[in-house]
């Protein structure tokens, strides 16, 4: 899924050269996350990620300024591809399915070494930690747009009319959902199984519709 309806790694602006291609493009972020879980992030070369996807450095050059670039859009197409808010009928149920979907997410090898790795690289790179934002963050906030405005649209949460406190909320939501799946997932190590669901989407919800 593209949840901003754009492409992970989008046009490259100011450069020219060759129509991109679609399939290339899957190569080299496939074999990016392949190369981050068997190397590493300090071992990852884009020389290494081009060998492995069958093209040439200089292709990778024109899509790419360098590893911090790449590596990001290899974690942002991941997201892209497997976040998805199917509409379940009800806004905790929304959040658990989202909740679900996102620590499976997290479990797997090459997402997580991604994303642990642009991370911690951004804490040294104001640039890397902008791109991650963008390219990722705020891409995927585009699912609490979406589900809010379904909990909106059934009388589950109010329509709030001050277009700055709307957004001051999407970005709450956002951060207590990703912020406690990651802690979970990463940081403590434990399952996020249906029960944790569950209760994480009651007590967000319960939060979210006392003041309705």
């Amino acid at each position: 899924m593209t949840s901003a309806g754009t492409p992970a790694h989008g046009t490259r602006h100011g450069r020219t050269g060759r129509p991109r291609s679609a399939e290339a493009d899957r190569a080299i972020l496939d074999a990016t996350r392949d190369a981050l879980v068997e190397l590493g992030w300090s071992k990852l070369t884009l020389g290494d990620v081009a060998a492995r996807a069958g093209v040439a450095k200089t292709t990778l050059y024109r899509r790419w300024a360098g590893k911090n670039e790449l590596v990001v859009d290899a974690v942002a197409a991941l997201f892209d591809e497997h976040l998805e808010l199917p509409d379940r009928g009800g806004l905790q149920a929304d959040v658990e399915g989202v909740v679900r979907q996102f620590a499976a997410l997290l479990e797997r090898p090459e997402t997580k070494t991604a994303l642990m790795a642009v991370v911690a690289e951004s804490t040294r790179d104001p640039a890397l930690r902008e791109r991650i934002r963008t390219a990722i963050v705020d891409r995927q906030k585009a699912l609490v747009l979406l589900g809010r405005e379904r909990a909106q649209a059934r009388g589950e949460l109010p329509v709030e009319t001050d277009p700055a406190a709307a957004a001051r909320t999407a970005d709450l939501i956002f951060d207590v959902i990703a912020g406690a799946v990651v802690h979970r997932t990463l940081v403590s190590a434990e399952p996020v199984d249906g029960a944790w669901a569950r209760s994480f989407a009651a007590l967000l919800v319960g939060g979210l519709t006392a003041g309705a």
